[in-house]
């Protein structure tokens, strides 16, 4: 009786199966553990008795019913998935030819014979499934948490290779005889999958790039926004300054009639309003720099005849970063205040309304603008007419999906309205 081979049969369905369940992770609770290891013991006791009461050669040609489905049924169950446990399965397959091809290495050099790939296959198990474990598990698993179709893209080379080894080897001999069409089937696939992953990564390189102008953009706008905020936070101080100062004021106009200098005392009052009025900041909520933004917008917004309402209800305390904050409102009220330039350019009245409220400990914030009807959306995203804009929109996104938020681009009535929850 060949023990070597019997302990090898059992060496590389521990292996497959030990791989299988690391790219799944099931290792990682206790009652899981139970069941997996119940199971590998139940699938190598069943592999023993048709060794001995059947045959050998039995078992190369049924192992995929009485170890992959089984096996890939139970990680099924504990996953409660269906398709990553089957492409772990075919993958723990394919990486259990790594033992087999450097075995047929060892015996062409050494002119051995099955005894010596047996021997060989034996000694090298155990160091291939530690480096395997240890290098390769996590980032398999980790592609396990992608979408679907790079799960289906990452599992197509493992299951057309479990296919073509099974089909060719095992069930036939056309390997063994060595038509061209079979002998280049496996480098063909590995050329199309080497192809595919190029344009993959270019793509990945593509998005990347994209998404690292738009981090840029927004780290200028941070800075930007957090000099606009010690900007207003001077101005108001100077206005608070004139506020503290106003006795001094009248004491000096009041100086300037008695000795008669109506000129100078008009003259004085005009520059100290002129300053005081520069540096006005209406409040409408509690959050300073709220009151800032919201301040230097309405400004903006009168200047241009462009009527602007604002509702809010923020507390000091929020949330939210005050340079986000910044960014967030500056971003949403330009945005609004250049879709109402465009509609009076043309003719037309424009007007802003911006509400903002705490709604179950999270800020509401919803801003409606004149607008165009001809507004383009993708994907829910309004997209920019001209270059150079939509950075807005994207910075607006970017700060949603830090605080993990939610937010609404829609038109309703010539309304654009944006509706943002942090």
């Amino acid at each position: 009786m060949n023990y070597i081979r019997l302990i090898n049969l059992g060496a590389v369905g521990v292996f497959g199966m030990i791989l299988s369940v690391s790219f799944c992770n099931s290792f990682r609770i206790r009652q899981k553990r139970l069941v997996i290891v119940a199971c590998m013991a139940v699938i190598l006791i069943f592999q023993g008795i048709i060794y001995f009461w059947v045959s050998p050669d039995m078992i190369e040609l049924i192992y995929p019913v009485i170890t992959h489905v089984p096996l890939a049924v139970v990680l099924c169950v504990l996953e409660k998935k269906f398709l990553w446990p089957m492409i772990s399965v075919l993958t723990a397959y394919l990486c259990c030819q790594i033992r087999r091809w450097l075995a047929l290495l060892a015996i062409t050099i050494f002119s051995g014979g099955r005894v010596m790939q047996n021997a060989v296959e034996l000694i090298v198990t155990l160091p291939i499934l530690l480096i395997l474990l240890r290098y390769l598990s996590p980032s398999v698993r980790a592609i396990s948490n992608c979408a679907i179709p790079v799960q289906c893209q990452f599992g197509l080379v493992p299951a057309l290779y479990y296919g073509f080894d099974y089909l060719t080897r095992i069930y036939t001999d056309m390997l063994l005889k060595g038509g061209l069409v079979v002998v280049e089937f496996m480098p063909f696939v590995c050329s199309v999958a080497y192809l595919v992953f190029v344009f993959h990564m270019a793509e990945e390189e593509r998005v990347r790039g994209r998404l690292e102008q738009t981090q840029n953009s927004l780290n200028i706008q941070v800075t930007q926004a957090v000099r606009e905020i010690e900007a207003l936070r001077e101005s108001w101080r100077k206005t608070s300054i004139y506020r503290h100062d106003l006795r001094h004021h009248i004491q000096y106009l009041s100086s300037c009639i008695e000795n008669g200098l109506l000129g100078q005392a008009q003259a004085y009052m005009k520059e100290v309003c002129s300053e005081i009025e520069s540096n006005h900041i209406t409040v409408f909520c509690e959050n300073e720099v709220a009151n800032l933004v919201f301040s230097s917008f309405a400004g903006r917004a009168g200047n241009l005849g462009i009527p602007m309402t604002v509702r809010a209800g923020i507390p000091q305390t929020i949330p939210v970063a005050e340079s986000d904050l910044c960014v967030l409102l500056s971003n949403a009220l330009e945005n609004a205040l250049h879709a109402c330039r465009k509609r009076m350019e043309k003719g037309l009245s424009g007007a802003i309304e911006v509400y903002v409220d705490r709604r179950k400990e999270r800020l509401y914030l919803q801003i409606k603008n004149s607008c165009d009807e001809n507004i383009v959306f993708e994907n829910g995203i309004p997209i920019a007419d001209s270059p150079g804009h939509g950075l807005g929109v994207r910075s607006i996104c970017a700060i949603v999906d830090k605080y993990g938020g939610m937010c609404n681009f829609s038109v309703k009535d010539s309304k654009f309205i944006l509706q943002v929850l942090l």
